[in-house]
């Protein structure tokens, strides 16, 4: 199982084998990540190294945090986890995206997910958009008058 160290505190000038030339003495086992900008491909100012161990994930947070670096003093801690991003099941019919890459509303799909329509059957959990649930409840009530 290997161990993610989180590296903070990085100059923006620093380049990846600055990094690795750092940690070069804790051994061969060790890995070095630097996280760039995109658009101008410096240091975002943090970095991750990779141990196999917890006992050499301990070691190097013990020998190199606050380590002298590049004018300034190095931050070394354990690494949280990734968030996963949420796992959804399956859209239901008229719920599915519209595929809008971008994120924004450009193909008119509701922004928000609000207005969903509910299946003709069961819809007793199904609360509609409150900026609609008006008009929704008039509707119901025409629907009903005629229908009688």
């Amino acid at each position: 199982m290997s161990v993610r160290l989180y590296v903070g505190n990085l100059d923006k000038e620093t380049k990846r084998e600055e990094l690795e030339a750092v940690f070069a003495d804790a051994g061969d086992s060790v890995s070095t990540k630097l996280v760039t900008d995109r658009k101008t491909g410096k240091c975002r100012g943090f970095g991750f190294v990779t141990v196999a161990t917890d006992e050499e994930a301990d070691a190097i947070i013990e020998k190199y945090n606050g380590q002298s670096f590049k004018d300034g003093e190095i931050k070394i801690e354990k690494a949280l986890p990734r968030a996963k991003k949420e796992e959804t099941a399956a859209p239901a019919a008229g719920e599915g995206r519209r595929g809008n890459k971008g994120g924004g509303n450009k193909s008119g799909g509701n922004k928000g997910g609000g207005g969903r329509v509910a299946s003709s059957g069961g819809s007793e959990g199904f609360q509609p958009d409150p900026r609609w649930a008006g008009d929704l409840a008039k509707l119901k009530e025409m629907l009903a008058a005629q229908n009688s």
